[in-house]
């Protein structure tokens, strides 16, 4: 069975190997077709078998569990009532699994080849699964679909290609040859074993797209996984578990492999797992808080963790300012902001930039954006789509303080939802700040807010962007500069502090677009991230090798 799987997939897995080398455009899950351009009938099938779960006991097992709970309330306005079983005993749900051992012995050809399967399994449910992230984290819908499933899923299969270019570097067995006369022979095996108990825990803006990697990277090395999701977006990650508990069932082996671990919101259960001695493996992306108490606390674990730092944009000169302008405030806008790649701060010199339509001022510079975002969000029906909801009252709780924090450029305004009136769609506000107000541009955001800092000049833009980048990390930043000399030495700044640059993004390519098999995220040497999705370091502490050895 495990071979048949191999081979099923393994064309597209050679290919994704390939891709993941040559990082030129390869998509196997369509991250850039448009949820609707698939057959309508796919969509209405997966909004109402996402619907079909709502008030419902979620069907699936987990040790340790007693009872059940309830944590989810859509940003629309609704409660899921979803109800699934709560794990109130940490030492049943972490004891050993009986089928570990086969799963360590199926090698990595057969892992690979059941979580490919797995993969495909999870896309036949895309759309049920989009519905379940846009109404857990406000994502809209064509955003559910396109970066919580499709590209998710493409950056799966580029961490089983990692994986397995990373297991099968080495033959598995060999006959090593004394050199000396007579010497000996020595017949030798490597076995690739895992490195332990994985614990994935969820994040609450983009449940999918950050946990998914995670999963597939440590299961394909033979790790037993406990996927901890966050309270308020259960419902994307139980549907992962049940998938890969059925395949895992399909293919001969123990579905206590992945399991689901659902606490209360008062339980803290992610904090109970992260410090138990049998957890080995970590991943987390979310608030800096979490990640910090993780390096603190959880010693016996390799972490793999990212927070949303604080992303600038160094703004020069431009050749095409309308141009420039639309693509930062296609930026700002896509999910109001929430991204963690969105940008936080526009640093832009008090005497204004050159551009093809001459000098523009800060304020200049904000009114343009302003025009842009009103192109964009023009029409109500249109920016539902663009920005969705805010994913709880804490975002919007944070960008009516940050309007009070500064001279607002951009007011945002309230959009009503045509079928969920409860829903707080909000487009983003732009405040305007000077360097000494360095106590609100260096915090964390929750998103729908973004600052447009002014810096005496470019070289204090650059200095800005490496000292904020140095201290709180960033997960993204970009520049803007008709200055070849500019734009390298921010190119350098941005290699100094380990953050991924954009250099005059125009058009739809904007600094929150990362396309899998090409871009990486985050660089591993940020304070806002330990790890790299994707590269060989995130996959090899996953699994080390073990040899045994016999005389000829």
């Amino acid at each position: 069975m495990n071979d048949v799987l191999f081979e099923r997939h393994r064309e597209r897995l050679d290919a994704a190997v390939a891709a993941s080398a040559s990082r030129g455009y390869f998509s196997a899950f369509g991250e850039s077709v448009p949820p609707w351009s698939y057959p309508a009938e796919q969509s209405r099938a997966g909004t109402l078998a996402f619907r079909a779960w709502l008030d419902e006991d979620f069907p699936i097992a987990a040790p340790g569990t007693d009872g059940t709970v309830a944590t989810e309330r859509s940003p629309y306005g609704f409660d899921l009532g979803v109800r699934y079983p709560r794990v109130v005993d940490v030492d049943a749900l972490l004891a050993p699994v009986p089928g570990a051992r086969a799963w360590r012995d199926a090698g990595p050809d057969g892992r690979v080849g059941v979580c490919s399967e797995i993969l495909d399994r999870l896309h036949a449910r895309g759309f049920e699964i989009a519905n379940a992230v846009r109404h857990t984290s406000g994502q809209p819908i064509a955003i559910a679909f396109s970066y919580s499933v499709a590209s998710a899923l493409d950056r799966s299969l580029e961490a089983l290609a990692w994986s397995w270019r990373e297991m099968t570097r080495i033959a598995p067995t060999t006959v090593w040859q004394s050199p000396a006369p007579g010497g000996s022979q020595v017949e030798k095996t490597y076995t690739v074993i895992p490195r332990g108990i994985s614990l994935v825990v969820g994040g609450s803006a983009f449940p999918t797209w950050n946990s998914w990697p995670a999963i597939f990277a440590s299961l394909v090395a033979g790790n037993r996984v406990v996927v901890q999701p966050h309270p308020s977006a259960v419902l994307p990650l139980a549907i992962t578990v049940q998938i890969c508990q059925e395949v895992l069932a399909e293919a001969g082996f123990d579905t206590d492999l992945v399991t689901l671990a659902v606490g209360g919101c008062g339980d803290r259960l992610h904090e109970q797992l992260a410090v138990r001695p049998e957890v080995r493996i970590i991943d987390f992306m979310g608030p800096a808080g979490f990640c910090e108490w993780l390096e603190e606390r959880a010693g016996q674990a390799v972490l793999f963790t990212g927070c949303p730092g604080v992303n600038s944009v160094v703004i020069d000169s431009t050749p095409d300012f309308v141009g420039m302008c639309d693509n930062l405030a296609l930026s700002i806008a896509a999910c109001a902001g929430q991204m963690t790649t969105a940008p936080h701060n526009l640093l832009v010199p008090r005497a204004g930039i050159d551009t093809d339509q001459g000098p523009r001022s800060p304020r200049e510079v904000a009114d343009g954006i302003a025009a842009s975002l009103d192109r964009l969000l023009h029409h109500d029906r249109g920016a539902i789509e663009v920005l969705g909801a805010l994913a709880s009252p804490a975002v919007l709780a944070f960008a009516e303080a940050a309007a009070r924090k500064g001279e607002v450029l951009i007011p945002s305004r309230r959009i009503e939802h045509p079928s969920y009136v409860e829903a707080e769609v909000r487009t983003p506000v732009l405040v305007g700040l000077q360097v000494a107000d360095a106590d609100v541009y260096s915090g964390e955001s929750l998103g729908a807010v973004c600052y447009l800092v002014e810096t005496a000049d470019t070289e204090e833009s650059i200095a800005l962007f490496y000292l904020m980048a140095s201290r709180h990390g960033a997960v993204t930043a970009a520049v803007y500069s008709t200055s070849a000399e500019v734009v390298e030495e921010v190119r350098e700044v941005a290699l100094d502090v380990g953050v991924a640059l954009s250099e005059n993004l125009y058009g739809d390519v904007v600094v929150n677009s990362v396309s899998s098999f090409s871009d990486f995220h985050g660089a591993g040497t940020s304070p806002a991230s330990s790890a790299t999705i994707l590269d060989a370091a995130y996959v090899s502490p996953r699994f080390r090798i073990v040899q045994s050895r016999r005389q000829v």
